[in-house]
């Protein structure tokens, strides 16, 4: 069955190069995808400045819902200091440090903010953390005292300089320079009582008192294992987690469990689209190949083949095709997922020390899907020649059946009537869940089209074809006879380039009208002209607040802040959970953020309080007065009660938090940043500047878009979705084009014929010109039908009006996109076969 298989592929190069090529782009995706989902189980940080701990005690940074994946949660929760001592007393155990970060940052004598550690909110440590780093290189001796700091190597610093530090929102502060630590990670560390005092861990009330942030424990050669069993034992049932080995990367940075978890959400909403595309576009160059072996499959049912012998001589064909595409298919996936890691990267999705998780397993996934996918489409493409009886099956294989399948042609009806009821989720849910409905009612409105495309186009040419004038030119005439002839063949070229058209008008503009939208809630909801930020610091020094409202000219000031929260509710009956960025207000930043406040107030956003978006009242049942389970960043478990409901849901968020509410549980309490609303002059913004300058580490921005930089402010997702659309755009296109090469070289037979009786080269080269036009301008319309009521939908529901907001060029670059495709991939092949002598195509037939 191989080896006749094999002859058979042979003699259909051309075609079965379209199979090839499907089957490497769908490998490709799929193996990058699969590294992607892996990477977001299984990869893992280095240790940076815990490289030199052998066993790490840290609290568990996950929420762990009930039957889903857990949540990271990237707010750093804190451990009972008086579990070191305790833990240093167990057999093996050489040191146990407990670890604080708190922000610090140096300051140069210019002013200048040096640099410090990877992230400043967590640069300041105590002496006693250095016995944590991997073989650090210290140059001096450990700081004494209140006035003596070591600081990385980094930082360019002599031991006995001078230098200012601004640690915890204090003042800057002269600290002489006593050591200098060279190793990975490594911060500013100040003496361990001043450490204390500085991050608020020592006596006193304050949220954090009598906490570390981690206990890091060193042990005896070989005693790793055991000195980790006893730990673990130690702490049953305290809800901490112990770590070692690759796993102490996760410590350093909680955060990095958010990046993965976004990793493991981006393969999945990439699944399904890529495993659709995929299967589609391997279908019908499959589909393509089989019909253009219907003669000899008919054949072989004449001279005794059975049905089966026949779909397995079609699969086993097909299976080598991909067996030969399969290998650089996957080798290219690979190198596409290290290219996504890098764009995700250097967009701050990802942290840049995040690796990939390489192994085999993607690579057998993929082996295993396309496989499935190539042996399940050869062997339906094969059913009808396979089924009919042999007479009838040779009669058949040159033409096509006169009547389309109705049960095909009502299934792809029911799609369409199915994508037309689920375009209307976002009048229903103006959130990003609610727009990806469009894309998803695209997608599926496109395969209806493929399923009852054969009908429509053999409709659609009968009823062009009864119009013409009995004067129509020649080549018109073919054209339309073939449309109304051939239905199957032409829907099969028409379906895929409907469907490219359709993935790129409905996935674009989601993504650009949700941008559009989010855009106007924050602008209309932001009442600020500036905000005033201290990224170098890791936040805002303490009088940064009473010193902006001083500025003449400053109307209001308010902090505003950042964190994540999980919310716990009930959807359908079931329990569910999810994560979502949180601001932290409170009743003074109404003078600044006006967040469209339909019910209650934010005057009363004090203490276990919230404010919700109409839309998460609405679905979750949290109106005003309600009281709603959230789980903090830091894992705190609060029950919060419902002051307010806002409109503005897109550009500000799901929930609203007050400030008392997210105190002591977000990795520091430093204010984020400081909006500022001013009376509008120049003299108010010198003012905001001056102040600016004449601290370290400050910086004032205007709340305004930049009209110079348009994408500056674009989500990094948004940029990773538009990627992700250019590259299965891309995929397509490629498999439309060797697809249309394909069933364009297939016709060398029907050329031939047309030349014997009479037909010019020119109206041969008319004719498929027509047909060519007749595929684009039906690919387009068609697009544009199944694309316009979910556009129209989306637009309604988050701007209002009855179309989407995007760039406006997109229409033009997709039609003339199309039109390209359609006639140089018709043009090309044709006039090859124009080449061959019609005898001499004929008898290769």
């Amino acid at each position: 069955m191989l080896y006749l298989a094999w002859r058979m592929a042979a003699h259909r190069v051309t075609a079965l190069l379209a199979v090839a090529c499907a089957v490497l782009g769908g490998a490709a995706l799929i193996t990058t995808t699969g590294v992607l989902a892996e990477s977001g189980l299984r990869s893992q940080l280095p240790p940076g400045r815990l490289g030199g701990a052998d066993v790490v005690v840290a609290a568990d940074q996950e929420f762990h819902p009930r039957g889903d994946l857990p949540i990271a949660l990237p707010e750093r929760a804190t451990v009972p200091d008086r579990l070191v001592d305790r833990l240093a007393a167990l057999p093996g155990v050489t040191a146990a440090v407990g670890d604080i970060g708190f922000p610090a940052a140096l300051v140069g004598a210019r002013g200048q903010v040096l640099a410090s550690a990877d992230d400043p909110r967590t640069a300041g440590h105590g002496w006693s953390s250095t016995k944590l780093l991997a073989d650090p290189r210290v140059t001096g001796r450990a700081p004494s005292g209140a006035g003596e700091v070591a600081v990385t190597a980094a930082a360019g610093v002599a031991v006995g300089a001078r230098v200012e530090v601004v640690a915890n929102g204090r003042p800057a502060t002269a600290y002489r320079v006593s050591a200098v630590v060279d190793a990975p990670g490594a911060g500013v560390y100040f003496a361990d009582g001043t450490a204390s005092r500085l991050a608020g861990r020592g006596g006193g009330d304050g949220p954090r008192a009598g906490t570390v942030d981690l206990i890091g424990l060193r042990v005896d050669e070989g005693a790793g294992e055991r000195v980790a069993s006893a730990v673990r034992e130690q702490v049953a049932g305290t809800g901490l987690e112990v770590v070692t080995g690759a796993d102490r990367g996760e410590a350093v940075e909680p955060g990095v469990g958010s990046a993965r978890s976004l990793l493991i959400l981006l393969a999945g909403s990439l699944a399904g689209i890529v495993l659709l595309i995929t299967g589609f576009v391997v279908a019908g160059a499959l589909g393509v190949t089989i019909a253009g072996q219907r003669r000899d499959l008919a054949l072989m049912r004449a001279v005794g083949a059975t049905p089966k012998q026949i779909r397995r001589l079609a699969a086993a064909q097909s299976s080598v095709v991909a067996a030969v595409a399969l290998v650089p298919g996957v080798a290219l996936g690979y190198l596409l997922a290290g290219r996504f890691r890098e764009l995700l990267a250097g967009r701050g999705v990802l942290p840049d020390e995040l690796p990939l998780a390489l192994s085999p397993l993607p690579a057998l996934a993929t082996l295993l899907l396309v496989a499935a996918a190539v042996q399940l489409s050869a062997r339906c493409a094969a059913w009808r020649t396979s089924r009919r009886p042999a007479t009838e099956a040779v009669a058949e294989s040159r033409s096509e059946p006169r009547r389309p399948s109705r049960v095909r042609t009502g299934a792809g009806l029911l799609l369409m009537l199915g994508a037309c009821v689920l375009s209307a989720a976002p009048l229903m849910s103006r959130t990003v869940l609610g727009a990806s409905a469009t894309s998803i009612a695209g997608i599926l409105a496109a395969i209806g089209l493929a399923l009852s495309g054969p009908a429509l186009v053999q409709r659609a040419g009968a009823a062009a074809a009864g119009r013409l004038r009995p004067g129509v030119a020649a080549p018109t005439w073919l054209a339309l006879a073939n449309v109304r002839g051939y239905a199957l063949r032409l829907a099969g070229v028409i379906s895929p380039l409907a469907m490219a058209v359709v993935f790129v008008l409905t996935y674009t503009f989601a993504q650009t009208t949700v941008l559009a939208a989010t855009s106007d809630d924050t602008r209309s909801g932001t009442l600020a002209q500036y905000e005033v930020t201290a990224p170098a610091l890791g936040g805002l020094p303490a009088d940064t607040l009473p010193a902006v409202r001083e500025v003449p000219g400053v109307r209001a000031a308010a902090p505003v802040g950042t964190t994540t929260v999980v919310w716990e509710y009930e959807e359908f009956g079931e329990p569910a959970a999810e994560s979502a960025s949180a601001m932290v207000l409170g009743p003074d930043t109404r003078d600044v953020v006006d967040l469209g406040v339909t019910e209650g107030g934010l005057d009363r956003l004090t203490g276990a309080a919230v404010a919700v978006s109409g839309e998460a009242a609405r679905t979750r049942g949290a109106g005003l007065g309600e009281r709603v389970r959230l789980v903090l960043g830091d894992g705190t478990e609060v029950d919060a009660r419902v002051v307010a409901v806002y409109d503005r849901g897109l550009g500000f968020g799901p929930v609203v938090l007050s400030r008392e509410l997210a105190a002591g549980h977000t990795t520091t309490d430093l204010d984020q940043s400081v909006l500022v609303r001013t009376d509008g002059t120049d003299a108010a913004a010198r003012g905001l500047t001056a102040l600016a300058a004449d601290r370290a580490g400050l910086a004032v921005a205007s709340t305004a878009p930049d009209a110079d930089s348009p994408g500056a402010d674009t989500p990094p997702e948004v940029w990773v979705n538009l990627a992700t659309v250019v590259v299965l755009l891309g995929y397509l296109l490629l498999s439309i084009a060797n697809k249309l090469v394909a069933a364009t070289a297939q016709r060398r037979a029907e050329i031939a014929a047309l030349r014997l009786v009479g037909t010019t080269p020119r109206q041969v080269r008319a004719m498929m010109r027509r047909e060519a036009a007749v595929v684009a301008a039906a690919a387009l319309v068609s697009g544009l039908l199944l694309s316009a009521l979910p556009l129209a939908l989306l637009g309604q529901g988050f701007l209002g009006r009855p179309w989407p907001a995007g760039p406006a060029w997109l229409l033009p670059a997709v039609a003339a996109t199309v039109v390209l495709t359609a006639y140089v991939t018709i043009e090309l092949p044709t006039r090859h076969a124009l080449r061959t002598p019609p005898a001499d195509a004929l008898r290769a037939a």
